[in-house]
């Protein structure tokens, strides 16, 4: 089954609505359930986690804290201030940050304009450059995208165009979180600077856009995680 972009909204909508299931529990699900993917694909660490401010970020977020229980090597680069973050994604935030996962945050001006964040301790971290960010993520083994999930509909802005340079530009292997970030859910098309991950870890179903053979090319392999919507969901819209 594939899954348009309406309709994943749709099948979160229901299950949160009409089935009582919080959406910090399929946020949980969906983090977990990457995390136990990356772990079966033999990961060792360092792994670096690069969280936008919304709930694909939140699944960022979780992934963090399993591989850090795992004793996988992490770190959270956030590309967005915490008082930004959607609320389920704030509130895995202070998870990570009460669990001492190491974290970077890095503001809007990350293309040699500076940026202050906080660090490990909480403390203010230095300014930092494109060039920064190159050297952490080429330092990790894997590089985990969450930085877009499947909402997004146009082209990736600066500077966040110049995040996803980077994570190309890695030598490490990428893992995107439901879609590599820039590629279109229903078309399966790039709509500006987009993510070229080796695997990608989709939740509910594969998209509506992961069919065009195109697409392969930044999806390489899709692998279905199991969040916990309820089966009937998906039945309903397969048989409509």
């Amino acid at each position: 089954m594939l899954l348009s972009r309406e309709q994943t909204r749709e099948v979160d909508r229901r299950a949160i609505e009409e089935f009582g299931v919080p959406s910090l529990v399929l946020m949980e699900n969906a983090g977990r359930g990457a995390a136990e993917l990356l772990l079966s694909l033999g990961v060792h660490g360092p792994v670096a986690i690069c969280c936008g401010k919304g709930n694909n970020g939140g699944d960022g977020l979780v992934m963090a804290r399993h591989l850090d229980n795992q004793g996988v090597r992490v770190q959270v680069h956030m590309f967005a201030r915490p008082e930004e973050l959607s609320p389920d994604a704030a509130i895995h935030w202070r998870i990570v940050m009460q669990s001492r996962i190491p974290t970077q945050i890095w503001s809007d001006r990350i293309a040699g304009e500076g940026r202050s964040g906080e660090g490990r301790s909480g403390e203010p971290s230095r300014t930092w450059s494109d060039n920064d960010l190159a050297k952490e993520l080429a330092a990790a083994e894997w590089v985990v995208d969450a930085l877009f999930g499947t909402g997004l509909t146009g082209p990736v802005r600066p500077p966040l165009d110049r995040v996803i340079a980077a994570i190309n530009a890695s030598p490490a292997r990428v893992l995107a979180v439901d879609i590599p970030s820039g590629l279109d859910c229903d078309t399966g098309e790039p709509m500006g600077p987009t993510v070229r991950a080796r695997h990608t870890a989709t939740f509910l179903a594969a998209k509506k856009g992961y069919n065009n053979p195109a697409a392969r090319n930044w999806l390489g392999k899709v692998h279905v995680v199991d969040i916990g919507a309820p089966i009937r969901l998906l039945k309903e819209l397969r048989a409509s």
